[in-house]
């Protein structure tokens, strides 16, 4: 009896240290099994690359109306069944010239998924981002940043980057309460070439709008200007 015990315990353990191992591996930000992933890009031009994911949501007008303000472009991931929800906000963000990206259809987990079922999340989703009148390149960003087999190897099969990030202010929940906080935080994080995640356009997300502006203020007055993550993209290739 104390033989099987041990030998359910170390079962256990090994099987629980395999999921963290695989949760962990899931959501690195700077690497994957196939294909090509971008958490930020190598440069020497002070550019940054601002990105929204989810929404469109109650406050997307009051994001473009801040974007409006300051002269600036950024890039949009959103998600297909939101995308129908608020199809006009959608438009809209086309029409303010931002960039859409795909965030997926339903912003599930797209890990433990099979080929088809990522397939149909991603293509359902581009389809209406071509239908709300977006005519750039369409960059996708995987639901909570993970991916394992399928999705990297969908997206190697399409030539398409899986696009990360390499700050995220709003991630920690301390931080997310003040909008301070969060601009201070990528103010002493930014460097030449970074893709800056935030969460803005969702009730509960208000903090993260209010910390919008000052980020932009403080980072224009460090020198940097504002590229979508496809010009981000270009910079890389040169």
């Amino acid at each position: 009896m104390k033989k099987i015990l041990i030998v359910t315990s170390i079962a256990v353990i090994l099987i629980i240290s395999v999921v963290y191992l695989v949760n962990e591996f899931s959501k690195h930000r700077t690497f994957q099994l196939f294909g090509e992933l971008v958490s930020d890009v190598e440069t020497e031009e002070k550019v940054v690359a601002l990105t929204f994911d989810d929404g469109p949501g109650v406050y997307t007008d009051q994001i473009l109306d801040i974007l409006r303000d300051h002269d600036v472009k950024g890039t949009f991931y959103l998600i297909g069944e939101e995308m129908e929800n608020h199809f006009e906000d959608t438009k809209l963000i086309v029409e303010e010239g931002h960039e859409i990206g795909n965030h997926s259809y339903t912003h599930s987990r797209m890990i433990f998924k099979s080929y088809s079922f990522i397939q149909d999340e991603i293509e359902k989703t581009d389809e209406l981002i071509r239908e709300a009148g977006y005519e750039g390149d369409i960059t996708f960003r995987p639901p909570y940043g993970r991916k394992l087999v399928m999705l990297p190897l969908y997206l190697s099969n399409q030539d398409r980057f899986a696009i990360m990030w390499n700050i995220e202010p709003d991630t920690d929940p301390e931080m997310a309460k003040s909008p301070q906080m969060m601009a201070e935080h990528v103010a002493e994080n930014i460097e030449p070439g970074s893709i800056i995640l935030l969460h803005v356009m969702n009730e509960w997300r208000k903090d993260s709008l209010e910390a919008v502006e000052p980020i932009i203020t403080s980072l224009k007055e460090e020198g940097y200007s504002f590229v979508t993550v496809s010009e981000l993209l270009d910079i890389k290739k040169q």
